[in-house]
């Protein structure tokens, strides 16, 4: 997954759920110039932008007192939307029975993309379905993966096949 690197992490996550939200991932683009750092947090109630805004100025001040980052970046707060990145196993065992595309670093059965309906999650292996083809991923070897709307799965648009 495209997660910051861990001393981002434990620096911005206490901060998110401190404020009573769920922080569901956080990406960090380094540039020399235009850098980005974007985290995604949600909550039961669903994220307005006055929640983005909240989270953004705290996090802005932790940032600016401590100064992780070399240069000059973006700091951007989201909610995940409806498809949703995932960062973490936990989050695919909580969406078992869910479909999700996932983008892997080398390919499983000539395959380095993957739409499929989430199994099972046993460990670090995560058992995705699709037109009745099993594939056993380990997380480890994804380098991205978003939850697949209901939506698009309705009107025939899975794709990564």
């Amino acid at each position: 997954m495209k997660q910051a690197p861990e001393h981002l992490v434990s620096l911005i996550e206490p901060i998110v759920e401190g404020l009573g939200y769920e922080c569901v991932g956080i990406e960090y683009n380094p540039h020399p110039r235009h850098g980005l750092l974007r985290i995604y947090i949600d909550s039961e109630n669903g994220i307005l932008v006055d929640d983005c805004t909240k989270v953004s100025h705290q996090i802005s001040g932790v940032m600016d007192v401590e100064d992780p980052i070399q240069g000059n970046y973006q700091l951007e707060v989201s909610s995940p939307g409806a498809d949703r990145p995932f960062f973490k196993v936990s989050q695919f065992e909580r969406y078992v029975g869910s479909v999700v595309l996932v983008n892997l670093f080398k390919a499983i059965d000539g395959r380095r993309k993957i739409t499929g309906l989430i199994e099972k999650v046993e460990g670090d292996i995560v058992t995705l379905q699709d037109n009745g083809q099993v594939f056993e991923v380990p997380f480890a070897a994804m380098s991205k993966a978003r939850l697949v709307p209901e939506y698009l799965i309705e009107k025939g648009g899975r794709s990564g096949k």
